[in-house]
């Protein structure tokens, strides 16, 4: 294995331990090392405190090394003052001689500026290392900073014959039909934290009354967002609790509360893009659509969504709600206990 790619890899490792918790910062891991031995690493582990190069820098015990060192970043070193100082001027002031990154930084604030700044100061840089992984690793962070959108990800669950759900019988009470096992629910939590907001429709939250958080899991709650047209949900619902940010939007505007914003959008025009124009000035870089039927095609319909992960389970129901209709090409499978769960990327 080439050397810089075996140090890019352990930042990569690195840098995975903060997804959940850095946004609306990327992930970043960064390792230093002399004579082919790591003498610091570091990760960054949430906004506002120290990014990955400063955890790495007070890790090494022997300070006189790094002017000798190679420090290693999988993604490009900031040369502005955000909430910490830029990490270029702590690398020049180190006097750290050689610089390895990963991938360079979409971040109009940054985007090359950083890279720029160590040459000039007289380090050796190398760019563009297992770039494509560096890439991968911050999916999110470089779709909300090239696409000016969120990160979709689309998600249900199908019974072994297609659908969402049964047909409902009059008087159903207001919970969620099971079809998958408690393991694949406890995974979909987990996936909760990872990503900043979760949205459904009208119709999921009217007939399944859901919480939307991640108490399966320990981690961060997602930010709610709730497609109302003609605000028909109870106001007793768990998604009005305002235990979690929501984000509503309607037709019209109610009072909002501490946690709970109301959005005006026109249901004349195309809602989705109007959605993720709003999510994007509320600097939410990932959502979850969990649902229901109408709302996850009009995703799929209008092409905007990166990933797509489907549960089938072992339930048949012959008739009900359907599920949605994709392509299911770049797919991949996984088995858990009795539930298949199929993932798919678009790359289109």
């Amino acid at each position: 294995m080439n050397i810089h790619e075996k140090y890019i890899r352990r930042c990569i490792e690195l840098a995975q331990n903060g997804l959940g918790t850095t946004y609306p910062n990327p992930m970043v891991g960064s390792v230093i090392v002399y004579e082919d031995q790591i003498i610091g690493e570091g990760w960054h582990k949430k906004a506002g405190e120290p990014h990955a190069e400063v955890n790495a820098v007070r890790s090494v015990k022997d300070k006189s090394l790094l002017k000798k060192a190679t420090i290693y970043v999988s993604l490009e070193p900031c040369s502005h003052f955000g909430k910490t100082p830029p990490c270029c001027d702590l690398i020049i002031a180190n006097e750290i001689p050689n610089v390895v990154v990963g991938t360079v930084d979409p971040n109009e604030k940054v985007a090359g500026k950083g890279i720029l700044k160590l040459i000039e100061a007289g380090a050796n840089v190398t760019v563009g290392v297992l770039d494509e992984e560096c890439n991968e690793l911050n999916k999110r962070f470089f779709t909300f900073h090239q696409k000016k959108r969120p990160y979709i990800i689309l998600k249900w669950a199908e019974s072994q014959d297609g659908f969402l759900a049964p047909e409902k019988e009059i008087d159903q009470e207001r919970k969620p039909i099971w079809i998958t096992n408690q393991y694949s629910r406890q995974l979909v939590h987990k996936w909760r934290t990872e990503e900043q907001a979760i949205l459904v429709g009208t119709q999921t939250v009217v007939d399944d009354n859901p919480k939307l958080n991640a108490r399966d899991w320990d981690g961060n709650n997602p930010t709610r967002i709730v497609i109302d047209q003609n605000n028909r949900i109870d106001e007793n619902s768990f998604i009005f609790d305002d235990t979690v940010k929501t984000i509503v939007f309607s037709k019209t505007s109610k009072p909002s509360k501490e946690k709970t914003q109301f959005e005006v959008i026109d249901f004349e025009k195309n809602i989705i893009s109007q959605i993720l124009d709003v999510l994007y000035q509320n600097q939410i870089q990932s959502v979850i659509i969990e649902g229901g039927r109408q709302t996850l095609q009009s995703f799929i319909d209008e092409n905007l969504w990166d990933e797509a992960r489907i549960f089938i389970g072992k339930t048949s129901f012959e008739k009900g709600t359907k599920a949605p209709i994709i392509s299911r090409k770049n797919t991949t499978k996984t088995d858990i206990l009795s539930d298949e769960l199929i993932q798919i990327r678009n790359y289109d």
